[in-house]
């Protein structure tokens, strides 16, 4: 499942669920903040894709501004020696990892991954303090 999700752009960006919570960290309070919603469908997907998976986020080249998210299921044992693994917990209780490989991290760092629901422009938003600029479609951005 690699996603080229919708992306709200930069940090000034408003948070687009529906709960203004502060957005959650990793249990050692680094990684990417996760809103509530987002939360709760990762911990969601997460259940239904099993206990051995992780989820991979990152970049690849690519996309009208230069860059393009992805996001994807991996078994657990190809998580790599350079590899960032940050554990969270979801308000229902749920563990699950997330990876992110160093190069990725460059350009992700300080990200906030958000839900929707909306008809249009719904799924993952990906807010980026680090993009210069995000294309109109959402799915790549320069920095």
């Amino acid at each position: 499942m690699t996603a080229s999700v919708p992306s709200s752009g930069t940090s000034e960006s408003p948070v687009s669920g529906s709960d203004m919570a502060a957005p959650h960290t990793a249990r050692d309070g680094k990684g990417i903040q996760i809103t509530d919603p987002a939360m709760q469908q990762l911990a969601k997907l997460c259940r239904e894709q099993g206990e051995s998976q992780v989820l991979r986020v990152g970049v690849r080249s690519g996309g009208c501004s230069g860059m393009s998210y992805t996001m994807d299921f991996v078994p657990s044992s190809e998580i790599e020696d350079g590899d960032e693994v940050y554990d969270y917990t979801a308000p229902d209780g749920a563990d699950f990892q997330v990876v992110c490989d160093p190069k990725s991290l460059l350009y992700i760092y300080g990200m906030q991954l958000d839900f929707s629901t909306a008809l249009i422009g719904g799924g993952f938003n990906f807010t980026n303090p680090n993009a210069s600029q995000t294309c109109g479609c959402g799915s790549s951005f320069a920095v």
